[in-house]
């Protein structure tokens, strides 16, 4: 899963967070569809030397993209693009609706 360019995604001179321009940028690939539900990223070593980055900057993102419901990590088995209805039927469950 290396960056859609040549050129890093990565500004560091942009006025935001290094880990939420890596979300973004991995948020962005999922959306178009590069990255598709039950893909799995790799480990946050690997996603940190492709984006070039440090590990715990690239674990912030993990976790960022786990909070937006766009990814599941299972301890032991990796993270995972997660799948649309995954969010959809947890909504669904609610008694009120």
């Amino acid at each position: 899963m290396t960056p859609a360019s040549d050129e890093s995604p990565i500004d560091p001179s942009k006025i935001a967070y290094v880990y939420m321009q890596m979300a973004d940028h991995i948020a962005e690939r999922i959306s178009k569809g590069e990255l598709r539900p039950g893909a799995r990223l790799p480990g946050e070593r690997d996603l940190a030397a492709e984006y070039g980055v440090a590990h715990l900057t690239a674990r912030r993102a993990t976790r960022e993209l786990r909070e937006r419901g766009l990814v599941v990590t299972l301890p032991a088995k990796g993270t995972f693009v997660a799948y649309p209805q995954e969010s959809e039927a947890e909504s669904n469950t609610d008694p009120d609706h």
